[in-house]
């Protein structure tokens, strides 16, 4: 049976080896028997057996940042243990190691390598760094020796048979026009944004092409709700999806969110849905981080589940996955451990695509039926009896 000691520390130094018989078409693990579920979770610390247990229950997995660092000195080895005894419980579970292509967070064992690069990191006019939320650094993309350095902490990590892809985070902040381009002024914000879609490019020469590269990618302020980058990676993220901006009007905005993710999923890619129960104001910069409410009750938590599982229902396709939370963090309490009655319900496969009309969706599962109206802000699900 797994404990958090079960792994020695020099278990994790040299990767196992990719098994490259693995079809780049071997997905996470799907069925429409019950709401197909997605985890995305941190613990500065060591998962504990129980939470390891509970982990397995999920066929798509990400260990997020400052994963297990303060008890295995480094997030990739926090990551590698939390990876390795989720599979030893649940072999089909995917898992994804996090990087994020823009922000520099510590706790990882690669940053060392960075002080061998000169202007790795993007500065103002005064030199200072700290330019994320004006107390962490961001990545030159446009510097070579810094995208190689990237690349190879990837290419390391996804070599461990626990590790089936990376999720890339930050995606946003590189292709958005306005990130800190006030900061480092308009040439550098375009040298980084060619940097980004090379570094794009040579992932995925890096880790091959049986690894998954999942980003946080569709997101509706982007002209095509981010389906025109969409081709580099096997599905998308999607956080942020009820804060309009840009001067959109919420419906219009949630509807192109919408149609962006149908149309991802319809293409075969995968989709990993993630919502707050409650949607705070957006109050980050250029609107581009979500923020998270906690709720106070399993009631509370189940009457807010139903609209952002409605819509989610109406563009889920085969290898979409769904995740409600109050965060990302396992640090605090193990309210990230919540299960839901309605996870439980049998569901089965859809009849057809969802219909619209107006700002009105719905559309009919095997043993629910499910009603959105985005104007009003409105949603029901309808489950069915077994014997119905």
């Amino acid at each position: 049976m797994w404990t958090p000691d079960s792994f020695a520390l020099d278990a994790i130094e040299m990767p196992q080896a990719t098994d490259d018989t693995k079809p780049k078409t071997a997905y996470p693990e799907f069925t429409w028997d019950r709401i197909p579920l997605y985890m995305h979770v941190r613990k500065a610390k060591s998962f504990t057996a129980e939470e390891i247990r509970f982990l397995s229950k999920f066929p798509l997995i990400t260990f997020e940042k400052a994963n297990g660092h303060e008890d295995h000195d480094s997030v990739e080895a926090g990551t590698l243990i939390a990876a390795r005894a989720v599979k030893e419980i649940n072999p089909k579970a995917t898992i994804l190691y996090y990087r994020n292509v823009i922000v520099h967070y510590g706790g990882y064992a690669a940053n060392k390598g960075l002080e061998d690069i000169s202007g790795a990191m993007l500065h103002d006019d005064r030199g200072n760094t700290k330019l994320v939320r004006n107390r962490i650094s961001a990545y030159d993309l446009s510097n070579s020796q810094l995208r190689d350095w990237w690349l190879n902490s990837c290419k390391i990590m996804t070599a461990d048979a626990s590790i089936d892809g990376i999720f890339i985070d930050g995606n946003i902040k590189a292709l958005e026009p306005g990130y800190l381009r006030r900061q480092i002024g308009a040439n550098k914000k375009e040298q980084t944004m060619d940097g980004y879609h090379l570094l794009m490019k040579q992932t995925r020469e890096a880790i091959g092409p049986n690894k998954l590269m999942i980003s946080n990618i569709l997101r509706a302020r982007f002209d095509d709700a981010g389906l025109e980058y969409l081709d580099y990676f096997d599905g998308s993220y999607l956080e942020g999806f009820f804060h309009n901006v840009g001067g959109v009007n919420y419906e219009e905005y949630v509807a192109k969110g919408i149609d962006a993710m149908q149309q991802a999923a319809r293409q075969g890619k995968i989709i990993a849905f993630n919502a707050g129960f409650n949607t705070p104001e957006n109050t980050s910069a250029l609107g581009i981080d979500e923020s998270h409410a906690k709720v106070n009750s399993d009631e509370a938590a189940r009457e807010a589940l139903i609209f952002p599982l409605a819509i989610f229902l109406i563009c889920a396709e085969e290898h979409s996955y769904f995740r409600i939370h109050e965060g990302y963090s396992a640090d605090e309490d193990d309210r990230w451990m919540r299960w839901l009655p309605e996870y439980d319900r049998p569901l089965g496969p859809p009849s057809g695509p969802a219909t619209k009309v107006g700002f009105r969706y719905s559309r009919k599962f095997q043993h629910a039926t499910v009603q959105v109206d985005i104007q009003k802000r409105t949603a029901s699900i309808q489950w069915q009896d077994l014997e119905s």
